[in-house]
């Protein structure tokens, strides 16, 4: 059986010319990638654009598995400033048209969570289902998904409660090992196992986010696989490693050894599928 693995095209870094950085990751034997260029910024891509992306993932027989949509630093989807909202809820319309054109299901969201003060906790949530709600007739249109990851430090209340009241054909859950790591993440993801459409796994000490190879820190990787092994997740293992704190100047070296890692992540969770 061939393996498929996906990993992060912004490895090395997340804007720019992505072509470099596509040819190393065919050459290193992923299949697929986690599209996370310009995954925080206000950057709206146009269809030309997208259309030179499409033939590159042809070029280098490369498929999307998800796409890191954007928060935006100017323009938020959920912002109580209606002209910031809406311009947010434009950068995610163009990520969603975007996943639909690079043929991926899923985009994958960050967003600020609840605050503490009464007053301002109902105008979050009521800006925050008034967003979702205009955005769920475009994404049905276009047959992506919205992914909400989870954060550090977090029960991922917020998240329990936005899929308690969507249908799973809009919302999921994206699950990232890094940020679960650094709090009660493992727990949180046994109980939401079946909202389960996207992962960001890499690793850390368990006090810093630091996107560090599989098996490098402190990651509960028998816990985790077990977990995915009876999840609602089936597709490629997705690494959202990076070079930042690698140790490694070498793209081929380090691409070579975050195929490795996923590879024996991925043989791990066979084992405990078959075990099922």
């Amino acid at each position: 059986m061939v393996v498929e693995l996906a990993i992060t095209t912004d490895y090395f870094k997340d804007s720019g010319n992505p072509e470099p950085y596509l040819k190393k990751i065919s050459e290193a034997g992923f299949t697929h990638v986690h599209w996370c260029f310009e995954w925080d910024t206000d950057y709206i891509y146009p269809k030309s654009e997208i259309n030179k992306i499409i033939t590159l993932l042809k070029k280098y027989n490369l498929k999307v598995l998800d796409l890191h949509a954007s928060e935006g630093k100017e323009n938020n989807w959920i912002s109580q400033n209606e002209f910031i909202r809406t311009a947010g809820i434009k950068l995610i319309k163009n990520r969603v048209y975007m996943a639909n054109k690079l043929s991926c299901g899923a985009i994958i969201l960050h967003f600020k969570r609840e605050p503490i003060n009464e007053f301002e906790k109902q105008k979050y949530w009521d800006v925050l289902h008034k967003s979702l709600n205009e955005l769920k007739p475009y994404a049905l249109k276009y047959n992506v998904k919205i992914a909400l990851e989870n954060y550090k430090h977090e029960d991922c209340k917020e998240i329990k409660k936005l899929l308690s009241e969507y249908n799973s054909n809009f919302l999921g859950l994206c699950y990232d090992s890094g940020h679960g790591n650094i709090g009660d993440g493992i727990n949180v993801l046994k109980e939401l196992k079946d909202s389960l459409i996207s992962i960001h796994l890499h690793d850390n000490n368990g006090k810093t986010d630091q996107h560090t190879f599989l098996f490098s820190g402190t990651v509960d990787w028998n816990e985790l696989a077990k977990i995915l092994a009876k999840s609602s997740y089936k597709k490629e293992i997705s690494m959202e490693v990076n070079m930042r704190n690698s140790n490694m100047s070498d793209e081929k070296l380090f691409l070579s050894k975050a195929y490795s890692t996923g590879l024996k992540f991925s043989k791990l969770i066979e084992t405990y599928s078959c075990s099922a």
